[in-house]
């Protein structure tokens, strides 16, 4: 094909659908719905007909949304398709991925066995029905087309090669080029001379496709030339040469290089480079599009044997029930002292390192702990002009679940989430480190291999772990496109989402050393409810503790929520494990007398829960903090000090560690303070007194550990990763409009008859469709077109590229290629053949 004379005219099939509109309109609902079910992009907003359903699908937004979903074989079909003249039959594509069997494969290309070809042979009709279900592929078997936005994004050019590797057809390569210089490529291969240049270059591409010529020529060629295209067979198709389009002949041939350019073996693509013609890279290579061919996915090989599966749930149970009491453990600690959201949104490196140490972990699980309470619900920013991060009312809510259930909801959030806790620390696009919590952690891709990966674990046999190494060659078959974005280690993206997923579900109890667990497996189906599954497997929570007389109290396994709750407001964990130690303090005393317990308050409750007796130095611990707190008093003035014991004033003004508070006497019984009544209350604590918060009536305030909950919040939705699929009821509902309408759109109407002088207008859907067909097809049109300056027109064209809004075409008028803009074709219509 040449610029000069437009685009080669090719007939219409005797059979099939003329345009992937009409091969659409013989589909069946069912279809029509599995289609806009795998593609849901199409319905927003709903086509109103057929015609511009598939105008839709030729869209290269949409087309390269649905190739992404493909696996690697069905994308290698799509890519030998594209590789191909359209019209490509079955078994022609066949004999691209295999190579002719009885041409010698090509040394770099892995070698077939007979069970391969086999294989190929029995995926192949599966991959082209995945292609032609989604509308990537439509006509008969025997001639098959690409959609048009898929050939364009998938044709190898000598600027994006491709997985494929191959450049452009001589066909492209020699577009532009003179008549002249074409004829001397001709001669320069040995041929007799043609007429025009469409059959100059139809002689050239004839004699790179016939096997025994092109090996021929090839014969005679010197060895050095031969190395140079080995070097270019399988890709990059290009190389940088000096002047390459000097019209070098086999006579002024002096390099290798110049020996092939003066025959058409290479062909320039610019001033400086040169490309190798697609034909002659496909018999260099045996006949082959790709250098390995992969019909079949490849299974995990777990190199570690599998494991008790019953040694497994009860890992992984017992680490969901940590999960749970760690996330409940940060959230009553935020909820009494809730740190500040930084500006840009996020939490702040020091609160990350200061709850880091509160929960005994590294700052990533620290972050992987926010993450899952935010994504469940459970945490949230409290919208106040200094805002911070803090408990919501759902935080209650899942407190009065069981242990099972709310590991459940956990797990649920998890599995759909697009946080990326790992990703916080790392560094941005400008060189700043992530903030956990912050509004940067999205990634859309998370849940899918989040999903994809432990779908992998729960194919292996019930016990076996595998590593993120060993499940990515799977993964990356299923989704080769999907990779996602390049790190500077050359890693992607899904390898970094594949090896966080494994580390993320053994912290949350999904897998238990390594390989899936019961409830895991559950959630993963949906065929039972993951809470009953785990339940049997936790440990029954107990309802005692048992006290020791130096002042600790051992849990010796999970406590009820409730005794848990009360026992950590008097008392500090000191140790966790299978059993947990807290230790009674007069700190943690003085809270819970604080939060308006009294000393028989506490007594009656450690003799209710405890199966020892309350040792006497706890006793005495308690009676002696109960006896000194709430003798002062601090309010407000900017603050006061009171007492009914004067000379224990005294003693505090008297007292160094007092100076910072300026205190002053304004009666026997009450001091004065420029401080704020919270700096007073911690100041006097650190010099070891036990004053208690009064309010403007002199009653003694009280601290309730649950003060700090932010308004109700949602959960945030997670970033979606396109359009969401449609339910069966909107489906049903768009296919009947699309039907109604195609059927407007088809309909016969008796019309005047059409004066062949004057070209009818045609709507912009209409005018669309017919110009993809008329590329597709070879096809030459009438149009109308208005200019920029208003003037109309007619013109008879050739179209060779419908895209971005304009029609790429021979316009035989003008006797050249010319751009049209779309929306000023008034009107098309097809010429007589």
């Amino acid at each position: 094909m040449t610029t000069q004379q437009g685009p080669q005219r090719r007939g219409r099939s005797a059979t099939g659908p003329r345009t992937l509109a009409e091969e659409l309109r013989a589909r069946p609902d069912d279809a029509i719905a599995a289609l806009l079910r795998a593609r849901p992009d199409l319905l927003n907003p709903v086509p109103g007909d057929l015609t511009q359903l598939s105008a839709r699908l030729s869209s290269r937004a949409s087309a390269l949304r649905a190739l992404e979903r493909l696996d690697r074989f069905t994308l290698q079909v799509a890519e030998a398709l594209a590789a191909a003249p359209d019209g490509t039959s079955q078994a022609t594509v066949r004999t691209l991925l295999t190579g002719p069997a009885k041409v010698k494969p090509h040394p770099g290309a892995t070698p077939l066995t007979p069970a391969d070809r086999s294989a190929v042979a029995t995926a192949l009709p599966r991959a082209l029905a995945t292609l032609r279900d989604r509308a990537l592929l439509w006509g008969p078997d025997n001639g098959l087309r690409l959609v048009l936005a898929v050939r364009e994004a998938l044709a190898p050019t000598a600027n994006n090669p491709g997985r494929t590797g191959l450049g452009p057809t001589l066909s492209d390569a020699t577009a532009g080029m003179s008549p002249a210089r074409l004829q001397q490529l001709l001669a320069s291969a040995g041929q007799p001379a043609t007429p025009d240049p469409v059959s100059a270059v139809a002689a050239l591409t004839g004699l790179l496709t016939d096997r025994a010529r092109c090996a021929a020529l090839l014969a005679t060629a010197p060895e050095a030339a031969l190395r140079l295209l080995e070097r270019l067979v399988w890709g990059p198709p290009t190389g940088t040469v000096p002047d390459a389009t000097r019209p070098v002949t086999a006579e002024d041939a002096q390099s290798p290089v110049e020996w092939l350019l003066a025959r058409g073996l290479l062909l320039p693509s610019s001033p400086g480079s040169v490309v190798l013609p697609r034909e002659l890279a496909l018999h260099l290579r045996g006949g082959r599009t790709h250098r390995t061919v992969e019909p079949v996915q490849p299974e995990p090989a777990p190199a570690a044997a599998p494991r008790d599966p019953e040694v497994v749930d009860r890992a992984a149970a017992g680490q969901a029930h940590t999960a749970v009491k760690t996330v409940e453990e940060l959230l009553d600690a935020w909820g009494l002292t809730p740190p500040l959201t930084l500006r840009a949104g996020g939490l702040g490196v020091r609160d990350l390192k200061r709850t880091a140490q509160a929960l005994e972990a590294t700052e990533q699980q620290t972050a992987f702990w926010l993450e899952l309470a935010h994504t469940a619900g459970l945490l949230a920013p409290d919208g106040e002009v200094d805002e911070r991060w803090a408990p919501t009312p759902g935080y209650d809510t899942w407190l009065h679940l069981d242990t099972a259930e709310r590991w459940s909801v956990l797990a649920a959030a998890w599995l759909a989430a697009t946080r990326v806790p790992a990703l916080a620390g790392t560094p941005d696009g400008r060189g700043k480190p992530r903030a956990a919590l912050g509004p940067e952690l999205d990634r859309t891709l998370a849940p899918s291999v989040r999903r994809a990966a432990l779908a992998l674990l729960a194919e292996l046999p019930p016990g076996t772990p595998a590593t993120a190494e060993e499940l990515l060659p799977t993964l990356r078959w299923q989704r080769p496109l999907r990779g996602g974005p390049t790190g500077p280690d050359g890693r992607e993206l899904r390898d970094d989402l594949t090896a966080w997923t494994l580390d993320e579900a053994e912290l949350l109890g999904i897998t238990g050393r390594g390989a899936l667990a019961a409830p895991a497996r559950a959630l993963l189906t949906a065929e039972s409810d993951p809470a009953e599954v785990l339940a049997p497997l936790l440990p029954r929570p107990l309802d005692h503790v048992i006290l020791q007389p130096d002042l600790t109290a051992i849990a010796p396994g999970p406590l009820l929520t409730p005794l848990a709750q009360a026992l950590a407001l008097c008392a500090d964990i000191e140790s966790k494990g299978g059993a947990t130690v807290y230790r009674f303090t007069p700190a943690s005393v003085r809270r819970a007398l604080d939060a308006g317990r009294t000393a028989a308050d506490l007594r009656a409750f450690l003799e209710q829960h405890s199966r020892t007796p309350v040792p006497q130095p706890l006793g005495y611990l308690i009676d002696d903090v109960a006896r000194r707190h709430g003798v002062l008093r601090v309010g407000a003035a900017s603050s006061y000090l009171r007492c009914d014991d004067p000379s224990l004033l005294g003693e505090v003004l008297a007292d160094r560690r007092s100076a910072d508070l300026r205190l002053r006497l304004l009666a026997p019984t009450v001091l004065a303070s420029q401080a704020a009544p919270d700096v007073l209350l911690a100041t006097l604590r650190t010099m070891g007194y036990a004053p208690a918060a009064e309010s403007a009536e002199g009653d003694v305030l009280i601290t309730r550990p649950d003060s700090h909950r932010t308004p109700p919040r949602a959960a945030p939705v997670p970033v979606p990763d396109g359009p969401p699929a449609p339910d069966d009821t909107l489906l049903a509902a768009a296919i009947k409009a699309i039907r109604a309408g195609d059927r407007a759109a088809t309909a016969s109407r008796r019309e005047p008859t059409p004066d062949p002088r004057h070209l009818p207008r045609t709507a912009a859907a209409e005018t669309l469709a017919a110009l993809q067909t008329a590329v597709l097809l070879g096809e030459r049109m009438w149009i109308g077109y208005l200019n920029a300056e208003g003037i109309a027109s007619q013109r008879i064209i050739d179209p060779v590229k419908v895209e971005g809004g304009f029609v790429t075409a021979f316009d035989h008028h003008a006797d050249e290629l010319r751009t049209f803009a779309l929306h000023r074709i008034t009107g098309v219509a097809e010429l007589d053949e």
